[in-house]
């Protein structure tokens, strides 16, 4: 797929026949056989994980949007199959629990990656088409190439894992932003408090983050190139959906999204 523009404008396409079976084992039983469980309270993650490569398909929004079956077999830029997979069950649970309505796009970033590289990508969720894929920002309480520790704590200087549901836009210190609820309670839901959102910054350099061996990070938010931002916000806020994650046990095993 080429960028264009910072859009990748290239549509999805439909592949011949199969599921792909590892994401399949990750996302587990279907939206409507899968029991709600208790809500996260880690402050905390530190695990490891290696990323890998899947792709995924075109379909109509219906009913059955975010079953594995409609998500197997199509090119989603290099994401790893059971972050994508993780990323669509918190997304299915939210729609079904009222806590997301009609959401047009889901966002993922995977933590586990190094910020040196791109580990965050935009996709439709009505034409599985795949809108960006960017890099993004951690905190700098979080770590310096990687983020190995995450907090819900005002002025941890850290970013939270977890679900969030994009809001509206604003105009700060950062210039054009937008901000976001924290759905996770413990995890995440102190991002209007914390004032987590997301907005450009110039230290989300490509360049320097090859030069010095990591990128400009923030106090938490999760941070742009400037080059983006207003085209990205555009197309995420007013109830989008964004999902960040690293491989903590403690997490993954007690959300209320993913469980």
């Amino acid at each position: 797929m080429q960028l264009n523009n910072n859009r990748l404008d290239t549509r999805v396409s439909l592949s011949r026949l199969g599921l792909a079976v590892a994401v399949l084992a990750v996302i587990g039983p279907s939206l409507t056989d899968r029991p709600a469980s208790a809500r996260a309270t880690t402050e905390e993650t530190r695990a490891v994980e290696a990323p890998t490569v899947v792709e995924v398909e075109t379909v109509p929004l219906t009913s059955s949007l975010f079953d594995a079956a409609r998500w197997a077999e199509v090119e989603v830029g290099g994401v790893d199959p059971g972050v994508l997979s993780l990323a669509l069950r918190a997304t299915s649970a939210a729609v079904e629990r009222g806590d997301a309505k009609n959401p047009a796009t889901l966002t993922v970033i995977d933590f586990s990656r190094p910020s040196t590289v791109e580990r965050m990508w935009v996709y439709d969720l009505a034409t599985r088409e795949l809108l960006f894929k960017e890099l993004v920002s951690h905190g700098r309480g979080s770590g310096r190439t990687d983020a190995t520790i995450f907090s819900n704590v005002p002025e941890s200087h850290q970013s939270s894992l977890g679900l969030y549901r994009t809001a509206e836009t604003y105009i700060g210190k950062h210039g054009y932003s937008l901000r976001l609820d924290g759905l996770e309670r413990g995890v995440n839901d102190r991002a209007r408090e914390r004032a987590i959102v997301m907005h450009g910054a110039e230290y989300v350099n490509g360049a320097v983050a090859n030069a010095q061996g990591y990128l400009g990070r923030s106090l938490g938010c999760p941070a742009v190139r400037p080059e983006v931002t207003r085209e990205l916000i555009e197309t995420v806020k007013d109830g989008g959906l964004l999902f960040a994650y690293y491989p903590d046990p403690a997490w993954l095993a007690a959300s209320a999204y993913l469980n």
